[in-house]
This record gives structure tokens, C-alpha cells and sequence, in this order.
């Protein structure tokens, strides 16, 4: 699912506008693609955002989880504004649910949060993630600050497709 970002919402740094502005002609371009080779790809690098806070999901191995296979999944977390929100600062919790789900459904996993390094950041939210079969799931990341005021409590959600 798609959230745009409202601009006096939620403020982006220059490089953030670049990659959104790629991302925005990869999502419009892609789909076509796929659609002409008859490939359906996973739905990967979601960006969702609550209150003042925002994240994108990433899941290896490249974004194309696999059913049985552990998977690393962690979020590039931050504040408006761009700043990194590390796991350190945060009282993040993981959740994982299978879809579609039901009012009062309690999650099928919910695995310990520990550091992790990509993308150039340190002290990332990450757990490792091992979906039971192929299918829909959501992923939801709840989370308040350890420093009272340095952000809302959030959480976020995702909707991950699974592949045998």
C-alpha cells in the first residue's frame, strides 16, 4: 500500500527527494515491465509513516523472501526531518501476522529485535524472519521512544508477499 508523503507533514532532506523522485519512476515503470514479461514481483522497500516517524522495510536475502528460508527483515527507521532513529533509542517491537487477518488475531511470530549494519547506517532495527509458507503476511513494527518527546510512539505496517 502507498502513503504519499504530505509536504508540511513530513519533511525530506535533499538526497530523501532524489530517492523518492527515482523510486516514484520506478514504481510508475516497473509494473508495465513486469506486466509485459509476465513476472510478479515481490512487493519490497515499503516506505510507511506514523505520527512523525517513517520507515522502510528491507528484507534479504534482495528482497525476495522465500518460504522456510530465514530472511533478515530491518527498517532504515527515522524522525521528520531525516534524522536516524537506532535501535538503541527505540522500544521497537516486531510482529508477524498471517493475512488475511481477523479482529483479535495474535501474531504467528514475534521475534527479538537486534542491531544490524546496512546500507552505510549502524544500529538498525532488524530481526531474522522465517515465513512458514508462501503467501500475504504483515509485518508490523510498534515502537516509542526510550527519551521521553524524541519521537511519537508509532506503528507501522506492512504488507509482504511471500514466494515458495
Amino acid at each position: 500500500m502507498f502513503h504519499p508523503i504530505q509536504p508540511n507533514n513530513f519533511s525530506l532532506n535533499r538526497f530523501s527527494k532524489r530517492v523518492f523522485a527515482i523510486l516514484g519512476l520506478a514504481l510508475t515503470v516497473t509494473p508495465a515491465l513486469y506486466g509485459a514479461i509476465g513476472f510478479q514481483p515481490v512487493t519490497a522497500h515499503q516506505v510507511e509513516t506514523s505520527g512523525n516517524v517513517g520507515a522502510t522495510i528491507h528484507i534479504e536475502p534482495n528482497d525476495r523472501p522465500r518460504a522456510g528460508t530465514p530472511s533478515l527483515v530491518w527498517f532504515a527507521l527515522v524522525k521528520r526531518g531525516g534524522q536516524a532513529i537506532p535501535l538503541s533509542d527505540c522500544n521497537c517491537a516486531l510482529s508477524i501476522y498471517t493475512q488475511p487477518q481477523q479482529s483479535g488475531d495474535r501474531p504467528i511470530q514475534q521475534p527479538a529485535l537486534q542491531a544490524t549494519s546496512a546500507a552505510g547506517r549502524a544500529n538498525l532495527p532488524s530481526a531474522t524472519v522465517t515465513f512458514p509458507r508462501a503467501g500475504t503476511y504483515e509485518v508490523v513494527l510498534r515502537g516509542s521512544s526510550k527519551t521521553p518527546g524524541a519521537f511519537n510512539p508509532f506503528q507501522l505496517s506492512y504488507t509482504v508477499t511471500i514466494a515458495q
